[in-house]
């Protein structure tokens, strides 16, 4: 399955931001397209309940765009919002209802027919695995959901949901970086690699955060010195960083300024040997491995 997506997987939750009419964000989309990027990731919640309707608007200048997508989209998190007047309390939902209307509200948004991967945004610990794995069998048998995943489960969270479903769940949506390195020790990985799962990396970049490392700490010598040696920055030694490992990290990349996603798309030509791979890990860790 994660042969189908494109590595890098363009995020889209500043598209409000990004201070662009319709027609010129579908413009970046066809750039996307150009550069090898077919997959764009989307939530109900992004941009206060208007992310998948912007995109939408974009789409709906260029039709034509839309077979050429693989659009990603995740549900489960209720924000308090004058969108929602319903809610009182953040919150989180994967009922059978909710999961199903989201799902539905996103797709019209979009304007498309069948959403290719859907994700449970967080996990709900009033989750019943059971009605989840229900409202994935509705609409998987409608034709409105293609494939299943999850955004910020633990392995042991992962297992429970993926113990209910008749369909292996497909990916699961991290924060991994330089800067957020957890999943290497606490299992996603390897359970991803095991399973054969896509993990999908969220802020690989640090938040914006690894663009400003200190040039004296540890780190920010080891980007340099690598930087000057493979003629990279340190943008894209992180997302080569990530490609390097085994478990096929697919990172999504957020930006509205093409040549920035140009040079992170060239960061695929970068290869890291095990030993540079390491001197990353070590300085953003600040240790020697034990």
């Amino acid at each position: 399955m994660s042969s189908e997506f494109s590595r890098l997987i363009m995020g889209v939750w500043r598209i409000g931001d990004w201070a662009m009419r319709p027609a010129e964000v579908a413009d970046l989309i066809e750039a996307c397209l150009d550069l090898g990027i077919d997959t764009f990731d989307l939530a109900d919640i992004y941009n206060g309940y208007q992310c998948e309707a912007m995109f939408g608007a974009a789409l709906a200048t260029r039709p034509a765009l839309k077979p050429r997508l693989k659009l990603i989209s995740k549900c489960g998190i209720a924000l308090v919002t004058p969108a929602r007047p319903q809610h009182r309390v953040k919150h989180y939902n994967t009922s059978r209802a909710h999961i199903i209307a989201s799902a539905e509200h996103s797709l019209q948004a979009i304007g498309v027919e069948q959403l290719d991967l859907l994700l449970i945004h967080r996990p709900d610990p009033l989750m019943d695995a059971d009605e989840v794995a229900e409202a994935f069998a509705a609409l998987k048998q409608a034709g409105k959901v293609k494939a299943f995943g999850v955004s910020n489960f633990l392995p042991h969270q992962f297992e429970l949901l993926q113990s209910r479903l008749a369909e292996p769940l497909v990916a699961n949506q991290i924060e991994i970086s330089l800067l957020h390195t957890a999943p290497l020790f606490d299992g996603s990985l390897d359970l991803a690699q095991r399973q054969r799962t896509m993990p999908q990396a969220w802020s690989p970049l640090g938040g914006g955060r690894l663009s400003s490392t200190p040039a004296e700490s540890a780190l920010g010598r080891v980007l340099q010195r690598l930087g000057d040696e493979l003629h990279a920055t340190p943008e894209q030694l992180a997302i080569a960083w990530l490609l390097r490992h085994p478990a096929r990290i697919h990172p999504v990349v957020g930006s509205g300024k093409l040549q920035r996603i140009r040079e992170l798309v060239a960061a695929q030509n970068l290869a890291l040997d095990r030993q540079q791979w390491f001197e990353l890990l070590e300085a953003a860790m600040g240790r020697e491995m034990p």
